[in-house]
């Protein structure tokens, strides 16, 4: 990509001469590079040059990772060689309307994404926003942040913790500063985040040194019901992987690591996400003081939070082996159970509570869910079923076996509407009861 291309604009911003891609209605500008960071270590803010022009890289960077079959399965395949794994991920990106009226200020939305804190990165094309911003008038800022074993695990001195939390700070501070040069409201930020990416967010809104940088929170099926007494699972972990933390060959350390993660049968299901937040070391407090921190912050931040009605559908249904036992008849019935109980344990429950909560505290808080009105697939409304609602793209999706059998026309005619509301609340803190629902959406003010 060259900066005279006919399909190509300079946005001049403090910052820096950065090269944005115009591309069906919408401009890219893509792999920023917000902070740079050594090995466990917490990351340190890229100063702006005003002498060259700052091009996106001609791979996406993204964390080391290992590809997750269920994952492949479910939602589609990874195109790797699209990717280049680099370890100080600290990279941003932004898609805002080709056109905006001038001296118009529009409303940002920060995409956190999920992955058990494990896997992903702010641009895959399942979460391409380029839908969303055409239709809603909106900016939105796809972020990447270190994962697993180099930003979600530590304890000492070496190896410090939450450095993923860290680097999203630093994303958020470098938007502060510079997304109105791309014709942003950097007084009207929101972040929205799904699955581990809406625990980060939960999570930053009780972090030291976020004061100012964002206003609301869309927090989509987080699994706070994961989040406590993990302590002496992180120390097993951390031990165990020690031997890895001066390791060179980055694909060693991640076909190494899985050796040693954590028993869900000693740990119960919260093994399950072996990687996480870390209570106790900064940014964060210690765990039985992070309900009072959210309780004395209710008044800063609008909350949109919720679940899919079937979140674990997408473990427990789609496997093989399970199936092979309760697929059918009484077994089905069990399946359909266990289901129910272990969703409303990982995601439901905690999510009503911190509404509840919140509400209590003066917070101004909505609760969510989003169901299957579809008789076309068994599955029902799974874990990340939302995204496709929330960014469209249907090119994207078209080999998700999480979508066998339900035609896009229906997921698009729903996905509007829920993109309209989402787009509501980040623009006002608030959604109209004269506001068009999906049929598929429950939502409460509370």
């Amino acid at each position: 990509m060259t900066p005279n291309q006919q399909n190509t604009i300079i946005f001049e911003t403090r910052f820096g001469k950065i090269l944005g891609l115009k591309e069906k209605g919408i401009i890219r500008a893509q792999s920023i590079r917000y902070a740079h960071s050594e090995r466990f270590k917490r990351p340190v803010a890229v100063e702006s040059s005003l002498s060259s022009i700052i091009i996106s890289p001609e791979k996406t960077p993204v964390c080391p990772q290992a590809l997750s079959p269920l994952v492949e399965k479910m939602i589609g395949a990874t195109p790797v060689d699209r990717f280049e794994a680099d370890e100080a991920t600290q990279y941003l990106s932004i898609t805002r309307p080709e056109i905006i009226a001038e001296n118009r200020k529009l409303p940002v939305v920060v995409w956190i994404h999920g992955g058990s804190h494990e896997i992903g990165c702010g641009d895959l094309a399942t979460a391409d926003p380029a839908e969303w911003v055409k239709e809603q008038n909106i900016i939105v800022v796809t972020v990447s942040y270190r994962l697993g074993l180099f930003g979600f695990l530590g304890g000492n001195e070496k190896r410090l913790p939450n450095l993923g939390l860290f680097d999203m700070i630093e994303a958020l501070r470098w938007i502060k500063n510079n997304i109105s040069d791309f014709g942003g409201n950097a007084e009207n930020v929101t972040l929205l985040g799904q699955s581990s990416g809406g625990d980060a967010i939960a999570h930053l809104m009780i972090s030291e040194g976020v004061e100012n940088l964002f206003q609301r929170v869309i927090i989509q099926s987080a699994p706070l019901g994961l989040r406590h007494k993990r302590q002496k699972m992180s120390a097993e972990f951390l031990k165990k992987t020690e031997f890895l933390k001066d390791e060179t060959d980055v694909i060693k350390m991640m076909e190494e690591y899985g050796k040693y993660v954590p028993s869900v049968m000693k740990y119960g299901l919260k093994a399950a996400m072996p990687f996480g937040i870390q209570y106790g070391y900064p940014p964060l407090c210690k765990e039985e003081e992070s309900e009072k921190k959210w309780k004395d912050n209710a008044k800063k931040y609008d909350v949109l939070i919720g679940l899919n009605n079937d979140e674990t559908a997408f473990y427990l249904k789609t496997s093989e082996a399970l199936n092979k036992y309760f697929g059918k008849g009484w077994g089905l019935k069990i399946m359909d159970k266990t289901v129910e109980k272990t969703t409303q344990f990982i995601y439901g429950a905690p999510a009503k509570r911190f509404a509840e909560n919140y509400a209590e505290a003066g917070g101004n808080v909505y609760l969510f869910r989003i169901h299957s009105r579809s008789k076309d697939n068994h599955i029902g409304a799974p874990h990340c079923i939302d995204l496709p609602l929330i960014f469209g793209n249907e090119e994207a999706w078209k080999s998700s076996e999480m979508l066998k059998g339900i035609p896009w026309k229906y997921i698009h005619e729903n996905g509007k509407k829920l993109r309209a509301l989402w787009a509501e609340f980040a623009g006002t803190g608030k959604i109209s009861d004269a506001s068009e629902r999906p049929e598929i959406l429950e939502l409460q003010k509370l």
